[in-house]
């Protein structure tokens, strides 16, 4: 792996590996890239100093150890691509998709490089100037067409129970086959939650009211596409929490998908469509504040001001929108906790957090999950090593980019157990599923829980 992270200069390295591995020539009016519609603003791709201080941060270099593959390796790129030096190559489209998007560059950037608009702008380019093999349009086409949809998700529930509970899946794991026939596929299949009873309806009511003698908020909730299918308990769990600690809480049937998966990977058209229903859902409800338990939805719904600002009809409430959004720990440890809580179990309960990226780098929210948890009696917390490295989930990434996806799991999986504690704590579904499938794959039994089912269960009594 590449250790240096001093400054580059244009005409060195770099621009050699940009020159062999792009296949660079001189520039046609076909081949230039970028088109005018958003392209990456060249001030901010200015900005970068080439400190390489985004380096030893940036979870796909360190997994593949090449410059093009590190954030200062893309902005050279995009550079490139802007002023036409290099084409819009099917190298160049893989260097920016192996990019988690996790962010953690743009918290070690001592420039304030904001990589996080560059690579948005980016994405939604490629999708319209890059023609992809066909076997990758389809699998995106699966991926963009069932994931944000629950209703579309649960129609495929009752076979995927049969297919489970026959011992299939266990199965096609051992045989390796389908991994042999697309790693794609193998690991959406590995990564597919048990399918349970909770998994074919919504089980929370329009409106809840608060726990307590006077209600504090009315704030609304946002269920999450696969969240409010396959993480129900967690949805559940935090609806109780808001519950007991005064709050009236709104669920308004209309909602969809946040439009996270789709704007992480350019699809910007489908992003837009469910923010606006998401807006429409919403409206007339008169909350306070909007309630999100998901790390990467939160993120995405805090961004509708930029998703939308070139909707004249939804610029506005757009962004009055994205200004009620909170993620649920963030909300809880501003309005605070007025309901009492218990011990999880009889001995000291040693916990490691797990920051998800969205919720770390996008939301600069790390404090008040740990400063909840810790207000639970009994529970001490351990911090991991290396602890702001991406797990590998970022959406979609592990679907589509299976190797680095799983180097980088059983890399936290190991950095989390070694702490010694018996229980993670995690803020994010596509996380949660990552971590488990890294923590199986290394034969260790650790429990994983959403913070907000920690707290459920230590308002109510309950033991783990």
């Amino acid at each position: 792996m590449t250790t240096s992270t001093g400054p580059l200069k244009l005409d060195t390295s770099l621009n050699s590996s940009l020159d062999s591995s792009l296949g660079a020539s001189p520039p046609t009016p076909q081949s230039t890239g970028f088109d005018p519609v958003n392209a990456p603003e060249q001030s901010l791709i200015d900005a970068c100093v080439h400190c390489g201080f985004c380096l030893p941060t940036c979870p796909s270099y360190r997994v593949i150890g090449k410059e093009n593959d590190s954030p200062r390796g893309r902005i050279y790129l995009m550079d490139a691509i802007n002023k036409g030096e290099v084409p819009l190559s099917p190298a160049a489209v893989q260097h920016f998709d192996t990019c988690l998007g996790c962010l953690a560059c743009t918290t070690a950037c001592p420039s304030g490089v904001q990589y996080d608009k560059l690579i948005a702008s980016t994405r939604p380019q490629i999708q319209r100037n890059h023609s992809r093999p066909w076997p990758q349009q389809a699998l995106r086409q699966l991926i963009f067409s069932l994931f944000p949809y629950p209703d579309r998700i649960r129609l495929l529930l009752t076979p995927l129970a049969l297919y489970q509970r026959l011992g299939l899946s266990k199965l096609m794991q051992a045989s390796g086959l389908l991994n042999r026939l697309s790693p794609n596929l193998a690991a959406m299949e590995s990564l597919l939650p048990p399918v349970t009873a909770s998994c074919f309806a919504d089980n929370l009511p329009e409106l809840i009211p608060a726990q307590t003698p006077q209600k504090r908020y009315r704030v609304g909730m946002i269920l999450g596409c696969v969240q409010r299918v396959f993480f129900t308990g967690v949805n559940e769990a935090t609806a109780r929490v808001l519950s007991a600690n005064g709050c009236e809480i709104v669920v308004p049937r209309s909602q969809g998908c946040c439009s996270a998966l789709p704007e992480h990977q350019g699809e910007t058209a489908q992003a837009q469509a469910l923010a606006r229903q998401m807006i429409d859902s919403f409206e007339g409800t008169d909350v306070d504040y909007v309630i999100i338990n998901a790390a990467g939805c939160g993120h995405t719904l805090k961004e509708y001001g930029h998703i939308l600002a070139d909707d004249a009809a939804y610029a506005e409430r757009a962004q009055a929108f994205a200004a009620k959004v909170r993620d649920v720990q963030e909300f809880l440890a501003e309005a605070g906790l007025v309901s009492e809580l218990h011990p999880l179990q009889d001995e000291p309960l040693v916990t490691v957090y797990q920051d998800a990226c969205h919720l770390l780098h996008g939301q600069k929210i790390s404090r008040q999950p740990r400063e909840l948890l810790e207000k639970i009696p009994g529970l001490t917390l351990r911090e991991p090593l290396d602890a702001a490295l991406c797990c590998g989930s970022a959406g979609v990434y592990n679907m589509l980019q299976p190797e680095i996806a799983t180097e980088l799991g059983q890399m936290k999986a190991t950095n989390l157990t070694n702490t010694g504690a018996t229980l993670i704590a995690s803020s994010n579904p596509g996380c949660s599923l990552q971590i488990k499938q890294a923590l199986e794959k290394q034969g260790k039994k650790i429990n994983l829980l959403h913070p907000m089912q920690l707290l459920d269960m230590s308002i109510r009594g309950e033991k783990l």
